[in-house]
């Protein structure tokens, strides 16, 4: 059994800031006073999330009882705020209170299909409430009122309250532990993404059978101050899951695992089980036809909106480019689109005409030696770096997912040299048409090296969803606005 000294000193020094001795963790102290303990910050959460539940309520019914007309105001508010505690019950019920303590990336983004279906049912509710009620029956209009409000009042309050979250309180300190190259991306990608909120103190380099002993685990939590337990863990290490999860929970730790047979299923993969045993459903191979229907109308409607709304910006962000530099408006390139079929890319030019022939001089600058990652690449515009900065260069897209050889989202369409270095498995992120946004534009874009961009192209395949393309268009404009991966 690995004593304290064993385990302290197993951190990777590859990972961790400074090199692990045997007295600390990658140069931690553990010094970090008043930190709240996991119970205490997820209690601090609920409670905060519960306070904006009941004043977006509140609000609510005061603005469809002030816009619509119908009975006194102020009795209806009365009435309707008796009725609060039955709004946090159904929230509880749809456990709108409990995720963020339980998943590493949960956003506000998330929360709509559960808070959706509290809402309506909220509102049920409250309609009949009124109408056993002293006040009289509420009007369709003002019922109607309150439950847009409510939702949008609700989304904008919780995520008021993440925000706060995130900025005010230290952010969740997590060990990894595990073997292999898993525990270093899983660090790395904590590093890149301070907005969920962890702070990975370090790597244990012990197997998960060294750390059952409940001993050895509390002085180490106890040493570091840490809030969660990752496991990377290795498929012959599974039946010791068990004993160090008591051990876990004993501590009131939070754990979060990721097996490596899991790193490339995807969110969608659904828990199942046949008599007791746990069996993880995978989506279908093949998208269903009524599913690629419904993906392509809305291809179809949000793009002709979109280019119909942005024309007076696609006239002048052309005036711009011509006065800047010599050459086409517009940039060409042939790109790899589904099933290996080709296709001509539309883009506005950002870069001086003849970019393309300077490619062989520059790709050995390069941060990645699969593709043209330059912090200054010095064959753009001046008014190329700016549409590049705010991704306007791609808006002429919109005009190649009309025609069907893109989508609003989907993989990450590549040029022909690229694409030849994707052998294998990664080949099935082709079995769906490429788009325009999708994890790796919303992620960091070239903050994300050649292989996870692949990666993340096959999960997105393997685990479609119209809501997952939903949330990802929602996301797209923060990550535009922040500016991260820009090249």
């Amino acid at each position: 059994m690995a004593n304290e000294r064993q385990l302290t000193a197993a951190v990777a020094p590859t990972v961790a800031p400074v090199v692990a001795s045997g007295t600390g963790l990658a140069g931690q102290s553990g010094d970090a006073a008043g930190l709240p303990a996991p119970w205490r910050r997820d209690q601090l959460r609920r409670r905060l999330f519960a306070l904006a539940d009941i004043i977006a309520v509140l609000v609510a019914l005061l603005v469809a009882t002030v816009l619509t007309p119908g009975p006194p105001v102020a009795r209806d508010l009365l009435w309707g705020a008796l009725l609060v505690p039955g709004w946090l019950v159904v929230f509880k019920t749809y456990g709108l209170y409990e995720r963020d303590g339980k998943r590493i990336n949960h956003t506000t983004v998330d929360d709509i299909p559960s808070l959706f279906h509290a809402v309506l049912l909220g509102n049920v509710i409250t309609w009949l409430w009124f109408q056993i009620g002293p006040t009289g029956k509420l009007p369709f209009l003002t019922v109607l009122t309150y439950g847009v409000a409510a939702m949008l009042l609700i989304l904008t309050a919780r995520a008021l309250v993440r925000m706060a979250m995130r900025r005010l309180l230290p952010h969740e300190r997590v060990l990894i532990i595990g073997e292999g190259a898993l525990s270093d991306s899983l660090y790395r990608k904590m590093r890149a993404h301070p907005e969920y909120g962890l702070d990975p103190i370090g790597v244990v380099r012990a197997g998960i059978n060294e750390l059952i002993n409940p001993a050895d685990l509390r002085s180490l939590v106890q040493m570091h101050r840490i809030e969660r337990i990752l496991l990377a863990a290795t498929p012959n290490e599974n039946e010791e899951l068990l004993p160090l999860l008591s051990a876990c929970r004993q501590l009131q730790l939070k754990v979060s695992v990721v097996p490596n047979v899991f790193e490339a299923m995807g969110p969608a993969t659904e828990l199942d089980e046949l008599e007791g045993i746990t069996v993880l459903g995978m989506s279908p191979p093949v998208l269903p036809r009524s599913s690629w229907l419904v993906k392509r109308a809305m291809d179809i409607a949000v793009a002709s909106i979109l280019l119909l709304v942005s024309l007076p910006v696609l006239l002048l962000i052309a005036i711009a480019i011509k006065l800047d530099s010599r050459g086409p408006v517009l940039f060409k390139q042939r790109r790899i689109g589904k099933a290996g079929r080709h296709f001509q890319i539309l883009k506005f030019r950002t870069m001086i005409d003849g970019a393309e022939r300077l490619r062989e001089q520059l790709i050995c600058l390069s941060s990645d030696p699969h593709w043209m990652a330059l912090g200054n690449d010095p064959r753009i515009t001046r008014v190329g770096s700016v549409l590049r900065k705010t991704s306007l260069d791609e808006l002429p897209q919109v005009c190649n997912v009309i025609r069907g050889q893109m989508s609003l989202v989907g993989p990450r369409p590549l040029p022909e040299p690229e694409d030849r270095l994707i052998e294998g498995w990664g080949r099935g992120r082709l079995d769906l048409t490429p788009g325009i946004t999708g994890y790796w534009q919303v992620l960091g874009r070239t903050s994300i090296g050649f292989t996870e961009m692949v990666k993340l192209d096959y999960i997105y395949v393997t685990n479609w969803s119209l809501w997952n393309d939903i949330r990802l268009i929602l996301r797209t404009l923060p990550a535009v606005l922040n500016g991260r991966g820009v090249n």
